[in-house]
C-alpha cells in the first residue's frame, strides 16, 4: 500500500477560490484504494464552510519554531467521500475572512503552513511515501525536508511532488524576510535555488527540490519552458525538463452530470441532450430576463475576470459581434473591476442579448452550461481549464484560443472530415476570435445536423478524474520504485 500526503492551500468542498480545490479536493478520491492510501492536509480557516464545523475531530496540538517565533498547531481530522482530510489550525495565520489575503501576510501564513504539515505527520501516524505538494503556497515543503529536516531519519526516504497550478503565481517577496520567517540557511538563497530576479521563490524552491514536478497539462508543460510560457522561470523549467510532466485535470463526472443534476432545469443525457439543451435555453432566458428565443445562439462564459483569460479581446469586439449576428450573452464570475464594468457597460447597452451576473454560484454555472450553445474561453494563456470540460459534458461547445489544457482538450471543428468537438483559434488576436465566433454561429444555424453530432461527440469525450488518477499512480510508481 503506496500512501500519499496531498498538501494544498485549499480544496473542495471545504474552502475554495479557483481551480486549485477542485483538483485537491475532487483527484483524491479516484485512486485505487487497494494499492492507493491518499489524505489531504489544508488550513484550517475561520472562513471555512461552517456547515462542515461538527465533523471535525480534534487530535492534537503542539508547537513548531518558525525561526525565532514557537507558533502553536492544532491538528483536526474529518473524512469527506472516502477521503481523510487533515486540518492545521491557527486562528493567527487562518483567522481572516478569506484565505489570501497580501503577498507579504501569505509568505508568513504559507511558511508556517508548510513546517506546521510536514511537523505534523509523525503525531497524525500516517507516515507518506510521497507528499504531493501544490502551488507556491506549498514550495517550502520539499526545500523544509532537505534542510530543516534533512538530519530527521524520520523523514528519511520520504519522496515529493510538486504540482504547478498556475506559473504566474509564485510566491516572491524580499530575501532577508524570508530568511527571518522561515530560519532557511543563507546559503541556499542563491541564483540555482531560492533566489530569482533579487527576491526569493516559493515556487521556485518547490521546483528546485522536488522529486518530480507536473502540471495540469501536456501543453503547458512545453509552454513553460519557454520564454514566452515560462514567466521568468524558462531555464529552470528547461534544466528540470527530464522531471516534468504534464498531466491533464479532470473533472468530477458525479457532480457534473446533465442526466442527474440538481441546479439544472431539465434533466437529460446524450440521447435527448438537443432537447434537453432547449428546455434549458428557455429557462435561463426566462429566470435572467433574455428574450426567450430558441433561434438566438447564446454564448456562456463562466470564469475570473482576469486579463489571462482574454477578456480584452472581448471588448474589442464585443459590439460588433452583438450588432451583426442574433446572439445572446450570459456571463458569471468576478474579478478585475475594469472587466466587471465592461460587462456591467454591454449589459446596459444590450439590455436584450446581454446578461452579467457578477459573483459566483455552483447553481447558475450549471444552468450556464446547460443552456447555452457554446462556451467562449480566449485565453491568454490556460494552464488546464475546466470549464470547457464541464462545458462539453453538458453538450455545449467550447471556442477556445490554441493554448495550454485549451488546446489538449478541445479538437476543432473540421467540416470536411466531420470530426472535432469545438472550436478554436491560435493566434491572441480580437478579429481572428470574432472569426470563429462567427463561425460556429453559421454552422449552429446552417449546419443542423452536423451541429448535433458535434454535441454529441463532445458529450462523448472522457475527461473523468479516472484518467488523471491512473496517470498520477504510474508516476508514484515510477518515483517510489527510485
Amino acid at each position: 500500500m503506496k500512501k500519499i500526503l496531498f498538501v494544498s492551500s485549499e480544496a473542495v468542498p471545504y474552502v475554495k477560490t479557483g481551480g486549485l480545490a477542485d483538483v485537491v479536493g475532487s483527484l483524491p478520491k479516484y485512486f485505487d484504494k487497494k494499492e492507493y492510501d491518499v489524505r489531504v492536509v489544508i488550513p484550517k480557516y475561520a472562513c471555512m464552510d461552517r456547515s462542515f464545523l461538527p465533523n471535525l475531530k480534534f487530535l492534537c496540538h503542539f508547537y513548531v519554531n518558525l525561526n525565532w517565533r514557537r507558533q502553536y498547531v492544532g491538528i483536526f481530522e474529518s473524512e469527506y467521500d472516502g477521503v481523510t482530510f487533515y486540518f492545521i489550525d491557527n486562528e493567527f495565520y487562518f483567522g481572516g475572512p478569506k484565505p489570501y489575503s497580501w503577498i507579504h501576510e501569505d509568505i508568513e501564513k504559507f511558511a508556517f503552513f508548510s513546517k506546521a504539515a510536514l511537523s505534523a505527520i509523525p503525531v497524525i501516524g500516517f507516515k507518506p511515501d510521497i507528499i504531493h505538494c501544490n502551488d507556491w503556497q506549498t514550495g517550502l515543503i520539499p526545500v523544509f525536508l532537505h534542510t530543516v529536516f534533512g538530519d530527521d531519519n524520520f523523514y528519511a526516504g520520504i519522496k515529493t511532488v510538486f504540482t504547478i497550478h498556475n506559473l504566474q503565481f509564485q510566491g516572491r517577496w524580499r530575501i532577508q524576510e524570508i530568511m527571518d520567517i522561515t530560519g532557511l540557511p543563507a546559503h541556499i538563497f542563491n541564483a540555482y535555488e531560492l533566489e530569482s530576479y533579487g527576491e526569493a521563490n516559493y515556487l521556485k524552491g518547490g521546483v528546485v527540490y522536488a522529486d518530480y514536478i507536473t502540471t495540469v497539462s501536456p501543453t503547458y508543460a512545453n509552454e513553460i519552458t519557454t520564454v514566452e510560457g515560462g514567466e521568468g522561470l524558462s531555464g529552470l523549467m528547461t534544466a528540470r525538463k527530464d522531471r516534468l510532466y504534464g498531466i491533464l485535470n479532470g473533472i468530477d463526472y458525479e457532480e457534473y452530470n446533465p442526466q442527474t443534476d440538481p441546479y439544472i432545469s431539465v434533466n437529460y443525457s446524450k440521447k435527448d441532450a438537443v432537447s434537453g439543451k432547449k428546455e434549458n435555453k428557455a429557462a435561463l432566458q426566462k429566470e435572467l430576463g433574455l428574450p426567450v428565443r430558441e433561434d438566438a445562439f447564446l454564448i456562456g462564459i463562466v470564469s475570473r475576470m482576469t486579463s489571462q483569460k482574454g477578456f480584452d479581446l472581448i471588448g474589442c469586439v464585443l459590439d460588433e459581434l452583438l450588432n451583426e449576428m442574433d446572439i445572446q450573452l450570459v456571463v458569471l464570475g468576478s474579478g478585475e473591476s475594469q472587466y466587471e464594468n465592461m460587462f456591467h457597460h454591454y449589459q446596459s447597452k444590450y439590455p436584450d442579448k446581454v446578461s452579467v451576473h457578477i459573483g459566483f454560484t455552483e447553481e447558475r454555472s450549471h444552468h450556464i452550461y446547460a443552456a447555452s450553445d457554446v462556451l467562449l474561453m480566449p485565453s491568454m494563456f490556460e494552464p488546464c481549464g475546466l470549464a470547457q470540460m464541464i462545458a462539453m459534458r453538458y453538450g455545449t461547445l467550447p471556442i477556445v484560443r490554441e493554448t495550454g489544457g485549451l488546446r489538449d482538450t478541445v479538437e476543432p471543428y473540421n467540416e470536411y472530415e466531420n470530426t472535432g468537438c469545438g472550436f478554436s483559434f491560435a493566434n491572441f488576436n480580437a478579429q481572428e476570435m470574432a472569426d470563429i465566433v462567427r463561425y460556429a454561429y453559421r454552422v449552429e444555424h446552417e449546419q443542423k445536423a452536423a451541429w448535433k453530432e458535434l454535441i454529441y461527440r463532445a458529450m462523448d469525450r472522457n475527461f473523468s478524474w479516472n484518467v488523471s488518477a491512473h496517470a498520477y499512480e504510474k508516476l508514484y510508481d515510477k518515483l517510489v520504485e527510485m
